[in-house]
């Protein structure tokens, strides 16, 4: 009987984020196929688990793969791990699992932490769906093509996208040059130094004085010029007003008011009705 490829999502940064059953795989599985044996090492030797660790990652994959997908008709399951979060998504992973797959292997997901989810779930935006889409190319024709995609999915739903720290000022200026005004930047979700930077990319761009870790930027959909936009509840409103502890009550309604459409005194007189 052939074994099972799990695709076992990781902490994003704080290691009480995994989970009882991802502990359980890694100790059970054969090996862990892990994109840096150094790093998923610490993973597990914090958690007491000496299960044995083979590379793969985006320059060995294609020749990793072959023997791996052996391994599972063989019998013995495999977990597939990257860095931080999930695998195979803006990571190492996904040609193992169509290879996977290819073979009439099972894959089960064991999902876990998000730095997608955990953003929007933060973002205090409408519900109303989302689009991802991974990094930003480097350059050339390519990032052309990404931020024309980005401009034609904004216009449906929030964008959730990832972006390197020694790039992340100068992808924010090129969306300002686009017109793109507000946004959301989310930097070491889930670490120590975790901070979540709103409003405009004006004021954002001032305020990221440190461009070390990892960057989840949320883009707010487009409301077409004239269209009326979509009100946010009181609920929603009460929300993005509570997570703003650092201001005060009306420089904190001002900042509710230009991520929401609102006025700044309407979050005010929804924040004052509240507190009765």
């Amino acid at each position: 009987m052939a074994g099972t490829l799990y695709v076992v999502a990781t902490p994003i940064g704080n290691l009480e984020d995994i989970t009882f059953r991802a502990l359980r795989v890694l100790r059970e599985v054969a090996v862990v196929a892990a994109e840096d044996t150094r790093r998923s090492g610490q993973l597990l030797r914090h958690f007491g688990i000496a299960t044995r660790l083979v590379s793969l990652h985006s320059h060995n994959e294609g020749l990793k793969a072959e023997g791996l997908v052996d391994r599972l008709r063989r019998g013995e399951s495999v977990a597939l791990v990257s860095d931080a979060g999930t695998p195979a998504v803006s990571d190492p992973g996904a040609e193992l699992v169509r290879a996977a797959v290819a073979a009439g292997i099972r894959v089960e997901p064991v999902p876990g932490a998000s730095a997608v989810m955990a953003a929007l779930s933060a973002s205090g935006l409408p519900d109303i769906g989302f689009t991802f889409l991974g990094f930003p190319p480097v350059r050339g024709k390519d990032r052309d093509r990404w931020f024309e995609q980005l401009s034609k999915a904004v216009d449906m739903a929030p964008v959730v996208f990832f972006e390197a720290p020694h790039r992340v000022k100068s992808t924010l200026e090129h969306l300002s040059n686009l017109s793109y005004d507000q946004i959301v930047v989310f930097r070491e979700t889930t670490k120590l130094h975790e901070s979540v930077y709103r409003g405009s990319i004006s004021a954002v761009l001032e305020q990221l004085t440190v461009v070390a870790g990892e960057f989840t930027l949320v883009v707010p959909r487009r409301v077409a010029p004239g269209g009326p936009a979509e009100r946010p509840s009181d609920e929603a409103i009460l929300e993005m007003f509570g997570r703003i502890t650092d201001k005060k009550a009306r420089d904190a309604a001002r900042q509710v008011a230009a991520e929401s459409g609102l006025s700044a005194n309407e979050v005010y007189e929804i924040v004052r009705k509240a507190k009765g």
